[in-house]
């Protein structure tokens, strides 16, 4: 059975990090929390326990997984080539939702990286997150704490429903502040580039190296990064995302839910509170994330209103963009991959 033991988010027990700690240097896993969302860790450079959390998550061996870190002084165990905007942004982002992708030790299994020559750290803003890795004194690495491709974890309640018997340990210290996975950034070309826009907007990037490109193609193959498969954080119930302006979107979405309400069947809708009163009168099930102004809302809500409504037995959701201005780009990147490509898009008239 999974044990689950709360803890402290600000101020960690010593003694439940020690405990967990010695799991970790002794093969097994341990679910514990970042600032983003729930992972699953394991002493990222033994490959036999990447092997057991590749298993539990059921997760292809080409998707690699982020090795993270606690201090600046791990960071040469994992990174060949250490450029010299790695300084910088560690400066100033590092601990933070922000991960490098750099070229790889020979000591990192192959398995931590889908066998490519790269390797992707980052070192979490959590008090927890930090304390554990301290205490194992080796990389963690640690995927989203959930079956793979399902919708990512926020609480340790989430991470007990698709992990329960299949982990040792669950450290909850209740919901996590950001609710989308970190900004990947591949410092291995020649412009800098954006392999998953995350928790840290593209716009603070540019603000310290000057233009950031941002790679918007799915990954078939071994890829550089988490995230970069055509569908991933995914809802069992089949989802689909309207794309286009933002004052075209609210009537669509009231007319397409209208439709298929028409059609006989049960839909979910995941929207604004500024959409609200647009589907009041329509008989359907309505998770509101927040207001289209705080998007910092919508992403720490996207991922358990996700689930919330997953659960209701539905026969369709459906979700709005929020644009891409800051997390607007993570969180549209989130919901199309979710809805595996489904989409329809909202032109602007002619």
């Amino acid at each position: 059975m999974t044990r689950v033991i709360s803890i402290d988010p600000e101020r960690p027990d010593p003694g439940t990090i020690a405990r967990a700690a010695e799991i970790l240097r002794e093969g097994g896993l341990v679910a514990f929390p970042t600032e983003t969302v729930y992972g699953l860790g394991a002493d990222g450079l033994n490959p036999k326990a990447l092997e057991r959390l590749f298993a539990a998550k059921g997760r292809p061996p080409t998707d690699p997984v982020i090795l993270h870190i606690a201090d600046l002084e791990m960071l040469p165990r994992l990174a060949r080539e250490i450029p010299p905007p790695v300084w910088t942004l560690a400066q100033r982002f590092w601990p933070g939702p922000l991960t490098l992708v750099l070229p790889k030790q020979p000591a990192v299994p192959d398995l931590a990286t889908a066998g490519l020559p790269t390797v992707a750290v980052r070192m979490p803003a959590h008090p927890v997150a930090l304390a554990l890795i301290r205490a194992a004194g080796t990389p963690i690495a640690a995927p989203s704490a959930n079956r793979f491709g399902h919708v990512s974890p926020t609480t340790a309640r989430h991470v007990l429903e698709d992990l329960e018997s299949r982990i040792d340990l669950i450290l909850d210290a209740g919901p996590t502040a950001i609710g989308v996975e970190s900004t990947v950034l591949d410092l291995t070309r020649p412009v800098p580039t954006i392999l998953r826009p995350g928790g840290l907007p593209r716009e603070a990037l540019e603000a310290v190296l000057g233009p950031v490109a941002v790679f918007d193609r799915a990954v078939a193959g071994p890829a550089p990064s988490p995230g970069m498969l055509p569908k991933h954080y995914a809802p069992r119930t089949e989802l689909v995302v309207l794309l286009g302006p933002k004052e075209r979107l609210r009537p669509h979405l009231r007319e397409i839910a209208r439709h298929y309400v028409q059609q006989g069947h049960r839909v979910g809708l995941l929207i604004a509170e500024e959409d609200r009163a647009a589907v009041a009168d329509l008989p359907v099930e309505v998770a509101i994330l927040g207001s289209e102004a705080d998007l910092a809302s919508i992403a720490r809500w996207l991922y358990p209103a996700l689930r919330e409504l997953d659960q209701r037995g539905l026969d369709l959701i459906l979700a709005r963009e929020f644009g891409a201005e800051g997390l607007g780009l993570a969180i549209r990147d989130r919901l199309i991959r979710a809805a595996g490509g489904r989409v329809i898009r909202i032109e602007e008239p002619s």
